[in-house]
């Protein structure tokens, strides 16, 4: 019995990419194998030109297909070029090098995609042509007259279960038509695919609604939260002792550090640090215990215990997980290594 496989990318669209899929029919052979390379016009994607428009996908993570059901799949896939080297726009490799570099210090993540949902050319919600009451009784509310999309989200979460992905949790956020979902805690390379399989589930679970989703850091103008993608982060050292949790935080504020991280965080970035509605400015860096106004928070608990992770609440919705992921580990696990603390 063939069985249907939705192999899904990441394209090149600059400045925030998109996510892409299309489906392949496989035969019984494939089923518990390694599935196939596959390919796509690039030139249709920001990935090539019209002249030399073929490029590769390479599958790197399978579960299955929560929509379709039975034995279909959803296969998300690294981009490479015909000679079977990483495409440019594909972030995952330079992950995986950093990744394996520091696998020894067992970093670990979860993070808290923040998204809109829009109907309409509105946030859902929102009246047309006007604005709901002000933030404040949105956030983890309940009741019809607080909360817009719950099921859409509580589609979108249960067909991630079915997945098999690393849900931790979800909730409304502090505008309306606003929620959060949390993949982790995970290790680098599975928390990030991870994300962006939950993120094309978010949309494809959307479209049957008729509801779009966008993760626009900053969806609407004015005296409103925008939306991030807080990432919590830690390492075996800081699993176990304080002083490993302050040389990580301190590390991200050393020399270049800020603006090279910032710089990564997603397009739109200064759209939503402003140092207001829960963000530190763009462009300064601070750390504090149970600060949210911080650019890195160190939960109370965190300082309590003597043990734990940070929580960096710089990246935007828009951001890309293995881009965010690969930067703290590279600066916190080598800053750790400087120290001796692993």
């Amino acid at each position: 019995m063939s069985f249907k496989a939705e192999y899904i990318w990441i394209d090149g669209t600059e400045p925030t990419a998109k996510l892409r899929s299309k489906t392949k029919i496989l035969g019984d052979d494939a089923k518990g194998a390694d599935l196939p390379i596959w390919g796509f016009d690039g030139s249709s994607t920001n990935q090539a030109k019209g002249h030399a428009s073929d490029c590769v996908l390479k599958p790197v993570f399978v579960c299955p297909d929560p929509i379709r059901g039975g034995d279909d799949v959803l296969v998300l896939c690294e981009v490479l070029n015909t000679d079977m080297t990483p495409h440019e726009s594909n972030t995952r490799a330079a992950l995986a090098e950093v990744a394996g570099k520091f696998a020894a210090q067992e970093p670990i993540f979860g993070i808290e995609q923040e998204y809109t949902f829009f109907k309409d050319a509105y946030p859902l919600g929102f009246p047309k042509g006007g604005f709901p009451a002000p933030q404040g009784g949105y956030y983890c509310g309940v009741g019809s007259d607080e909360i817009f999309g719950r099921d859409v989200v509580e589609a979108h979460l249960d067909n991630c279960l079915k997945a098999g992905l690393g849900i931790s949790g979800i909730n409304a956020e502090v505008m309306p038509g606003q929620w959060e979902f949390q993949v982790g805690p995970l290790a680098p390379l599975e928390v990030a695919d991870q994300l962006w399989v939950a993120r094309w589930l978010l949309y494809r679970t959307a479209e049957d609604f008729g509801i779009a989703a966008t993760l626009d850091p900053k969806p609407v103008k004015g005296d409103w939260n925008g939306a991030g993608a807080h990432t919590n982060f830690s390492t075996k050292a800081m699993r176990e002792s304080y002083d490993a949790i302050i040389t990580a935080a301190e590390s991200l504020g050393e020399g270049s550090k800020p603006l090279d991280h910032v710089k990564n965080y997603g397009a739109g970035i200064d759209d939503r640090l402003t140092g207001l509605h829960e963000t530190a400015p763009w462009n300064e860096y601070s750390y504090g215990v149970s600060d949210r106004g911080a650019s890195v928070r160190i939960p109370w608990q965190v300082e309590k215990d003597g043990k734990g992770y940070i929580e960096d609440r710089r990246p935007n919705a828009n951001v890309d997980p293995y881009v965010v992921t690969r930067l703290l580990v590279d600066t916190c696990c080598t800053a750790l290594e400087k120290a001796g603390q692993v």
